[in-house]
């Protein structure tokens, strides 16, 4: 069968990784992609220019390649109604139609619908005007100031005080993150393990994809700004059999069940934050896609087919369906420009990351290729690192030993990742 995906990014290359290998795969394409997915998949599809704004000529695209299966990666076409319009022309997709991403597309929605479906979830008050969003947050003390739209993973900022609350919403109202934070929501600041929790509905069934800990801050030790995640681990350190059930049970599936009531099926992955409090898990945030780099780190650790448990979605059928991890541990390092988040430095080369007979992975972000075949850094978030173990300790191994024979003088990473600390 033929696959399209959509996208750019390590996200993006790891679907295309996992989708290429299985045996129903005939071709895959991707749209836009970049160098380390079309090396990947050379011989076997190719990446095609396009635009992830342009979703007539994306929906021309999957048409016009008879595509089988579309996987949308990033979250903007998914709210835009990407999947609305492919569905429309008898396409399969996996990925949400634009009234069920809402619970990613605006934080407001998600926190209504939560509080709807009797889903846990922090304190929480929705602003246009800074004087009220004030007032709240000295009622809070310590909260998280939130922009309501999509914000690339950073219109989030944690305060410890209402003074820097203060701060975080005249930036944010004043117009930090432009359209996205115009709508500002305040909430009370819980405390616990993070953890993110994946999984494949169909409408009205879900399977577990897996879990994983991301780790936001730019620089060890948690210090610094957001980023859009600088690595990962799956599974979390924190995921159990027992939190497993749970999480499914009170969190999950009353996410599909309460779409499906409200006339708006969810069909795709979804990725739910958590907070993991004494009271139990309660929802962060929601994504309508698998995070980055949290699929760097999931999809390598699938015993299950991928691209069959995608059809298997489309198609309606996941209460029958056996989703399968291995028992190992998988770790992402994210290497990220210099200057990342902030402004950063674009075509600085990079040597090193194309040799895989280590058995690591190298997850291509933000690359591009000059006319004379170097490859050079086109992004934020530029490479992500996988290796694999049956522990903890040897994947953090693993990982950061292939970091280690990249040479990127443009670039850092964190030395913290998983909790193993690595000297220079």
């Amino acid at each position: 069968m033929k696959v399209l995906i959509i996208g750019s990014g390590g996200r993006e290359h790891a679907l295309a990784w996992a989708v290429s290998a299985s045996p129903l795969c005939e071709l895959v394409l991707v749209a836009p992609g970049n160098p380390g997915i079309a090396d990947l998949i050379d011989g076997r599809g190719h990446c095609i220019p396009a635009s992830l704004d342009d979703l007539d000529g994306l929906v021309a695209l999957a048409r016009d390649e008879a595509c089988d299966l579309v996987i949308i990666g990033p979250e903007a076409p998914l709210v835009d109604g990407l999947a609305d319009k492919l569905e429309a022309t008898g396409i399969a997709v996996c990925g949400p139609r634009a009234a069920a991403a809402q619970l990613e597309g605006s934080k407001r929605f998600a926190r209504a619908f939560c509080a709807r479906h009797d889903i846990a979830q922090p304190q929480w008050e929705y602003f246009t005007q800074t004087a009220p969003a004030c007032d709240f947050a000295r009622t809070l003390g310590a909260c998280v100031v939130k922009a309501d739209g999509l914000a690339a993973g950073k219109g989030v900022i944690i305060c410890d005080n209402a003074d820097e609350a203060e701060k975080a919403i005249h930036s944010l109202l004043g117009g930090r993150f432009g359209a996205a934070s115009a709508e500002i929501l305040v909430e009370e600041r819980i405390s616990g393990p993070e953890m993110s929790a994946f999984a494949l509905l169909d409408g009205a069934d879900a399977v577990w994809l897996g879990s994983a800990q991301d780790h936001k801050r730019a620089f060890d030790g948690d210090k610094g700004p957001n980023t859009g995640g600088m690595g990962a681990i799956s599974p979390s350190p924190f995921e159990t059999d027992t939190l497993r059930a749970e999480v499914m049970e009170n969190i999950i599936r009353p996410v599909a069940q309460g779409m499906a009531d409200e006339g708006t099926p969810y069909r795709g992955i979804l990725y739910a934050g958590l907070m993991l409090t004494k009271s139990g898990p309660q929802i962060i945030e929601f994504n309508c896609r698998f995070g980055d780099p949290e699929a760097q780190t999931i999809l390598p650790r699938l015993k299950t087919d991928f691209l069959s448990a995608l059809l298997t979605q489309a198609e309606g059928g996941l209460s029958h369906f056996d989703m399968q991890l291995l028992d190992d541990v998988a770790v992402t390092v994210v290497m990220a420009a210099n200057g990342y988040p902030d402004a950063y430095e674009k075509g600085s080369e990079i040597r090193g990351a194309e040799d895989l007979n280590d058995g690591s992975l190298v997850f291509h972000a933000g690359t591009s290729r000059e006319h004379n075949g170097a490859l050079v850094s086109a992004g934020g978030r530029v490479l992500g690192i996988t290796g694999q173990g049956p522990d903890t300790a040897s994947a953090i191994a693993a990982a950061y030993d292939r970091v280690s024979k990249i040479d990127w003088p443009g670039g850092f990473y964190r030395r913290d990742i998983a909790g193993g600390l690595q000297q220079d």
